[in-house]
């Protein structure tokens, strides 16, 4: 059974709120009875670990992967406390942390100081250090795992459990890890062991010192690039010639090769303390780190997850001029099932730099690193049935899911069903990005056969394209 509602309780934990929601379960704020103290409830969907079915032993797996994090006792680990199931899920209580993930910091475009880089760093790495010694290997480090707390220490989240959840579930879920921070190695389908986790920190200090990741592109060019190019030295823009000191480490860090790299987080730690010729601090200085709002405004209905709505005067930060307020809560509303109280910033931010509300998806949709998550953003907008519309805008709603542009300006427009019925097959392929593209295509063309051959451009795969245009081509008006 899937969770569609928010639970009053798991276990033993009563739930007040949700935190985000993804393609494998939601995370919960919950409180502990017992100990009296906020926990946060990551759940994993039941139909993913059911014995016997497509994904096998997993659930034992999960199960394995929460005992060894909670194994981990370390100050910059998110503590793990208690395995469970109840009907709907299987779930993991962990220490509840207020801060923001290194994700928001790059978002904002944050220009860290050299003495909070060295500290982010050094702080991970003894994380890392730690948890290796102890034969536990994250293999999915990356900005959005990486929390600095309200009080400037560094958190690593998901240790362990972003193991289960990215390795032998199924064949929809092939790789450990995300784009731009997989080794190599785990592109190549060899053995992986904590040098994966060096590669990945290696490629969080490289973002940190040059404000942008060191493999960069679509999915399939960044592998391409992990596995056969060098990342551009750090010291080659003028701009960044203060970090030549860093190069040669952060380059070690990112080598090809397993045996390149430092064999172990604590001589990454060393390498960089000794690059950088001071000792480095305990915490991010006070004028970098972000605070965040109290989360426990985060509410629910019957319905599900509701995101704080201020508008105007009402104490929270309104909306930008020109937009409809209806139309941006319900884009927020949507994007906090994946990201959580983060949600408002993200639409606030993305609402200022266009237009309409195509772009304004594809904008947030991009900013998502995982593919399920985009998938479940776009699908919880609902993007063809909730029509929402600029509020400046004067002209009527179209009827139906999509409106032709090109209708009354004498050029041949498209039928409402071919295009409904050309979407439902493109969502077959690409799930709900599928409306995106659609909607572009039919602004572009009102020839039948060219807007079916726009629509395959958005499928990755030449097969998949064959199929797609032979069962859109059938009964074709």
């Amino acid at each position: 059974m899937k969770l569609s509602k928010i639970p009053e309780r798991l276990g033993k934990y009563p739930i007040s709120g949700i935190l985000g929601r993804g393609a494998m379960g939601a995370v919960y704020k919950a409180f502990d009875p017992d100990i009296k103290r906020p926990v946060a409830i990551k759940t994993i969907r039941w139909d993913l670990l059911q014995e016997g079915g497509p994904s096998g032993s997993v659930g034992a797996r999960f199960r394995n992967e929460a005992q060894a994090a909670g194994r981990l006792t370390h100050p910059g680990i998110v503590a793990v406390y208690e395995y469970g199931q109840s009907d709907e899920c299987v779930f993991i209580a962990m220490e509840y942390v207020e801060g923001s993930d290194l994700r928001e910091y790059f978002a904002r475009k944050t220009v860290f100081e050299e003495a909070d880089i060295v500290s982010i760093m050094v702080q991970l790495l003894d994380a890392l250090g730690h948890a290796h010694e102890r034969r536990v290997w994250h293999r999915d480090i990356k900005p959005a795992n990486l929390i600095i707390t309200n009080d400037g220490r560094l958190k690593v989240a998901d240790f362990g459990v972003a193991r289960i959840e990215a390795s032998e579930i199924t064949q929809t879920f092939p790789l450990m890890g995300t784009p731009g921070y997989i080794a190599p190695e785990v592109y190549r389908g060899e053995a992986v062991d904590h040098r994966a986790d060096v590669f990945a920190a290696g490629a969080v200090m490289y973002q940190l010192l040059t404000g942008k990741p060191p493999f960069e592109g679509p999915a399939e060019k960044v592998m391409f690039r992990v596995c056969h190019e060098d990342p551009a030295s750090i010291a080659a823009d003028d701009r960044f010639g203060r970090w030549a000191h860093y190069d040669p480490v952060v380059m070690r860090a990112l080598a090809k090769l397993p045996d390149q790299r430092f064999e172990t987080a604590e001589l990454f730690r060393d390498a960089i303390v000794l690059a950088h010729a001071q000792p480095a601090k305990e915490k991010v200085s006070d004028s970098t780190v972000i605070l965040v709002p109290d989360r426990d405004r985060i509410h629910h209905d019957a319905g599900g997850y509701s995101a704080p709505n201020a508008a105007p005067g009402s104490g929270g930060t309104p909306w930008p001029s020109g937009w409809d307020p209806a139309t941006l809560g319900t884009v927020e509303n949507g994007l906090a099932h994946v990201v959580g109280p983060m949600a408002r910033v993200l639409v606030q931010r993305a609402a200022r730099k266009c237009g309409d509300l195509d772009t304004l998806l594809n904008i947030l949709a991009t900013g998502l690193d995982d593919s399920d998550e985009r998938r479940t953003f776009l699908s919880s907008v609902s993007i063809g049935s909730t029509k929402p519309t600029r509020a400046r805008s004067s002209e009527p709603a179209p009827e139906g899911v999509f409106a032709n542009s090109r209708a009354g300006t004498g050029q041949p427009s498209l039928e409402s069903a071919q295009i409904e019925r050309a979407a439902r097959l493109l969502t077959q392929y690409i799930g709900p990005f599928a409306r995106l593209i659609v909607k572009r295509a039919s602004d572009r063309t009102g020839d039948l056969e060219q807007f079916y051959l726009l629509l395959a451009e958005g499928i990755p795969n030449q097969p998949d394209r064959e199929a797609f245009l032979r069962d859109v081509r059938v009964g074709r008006h």
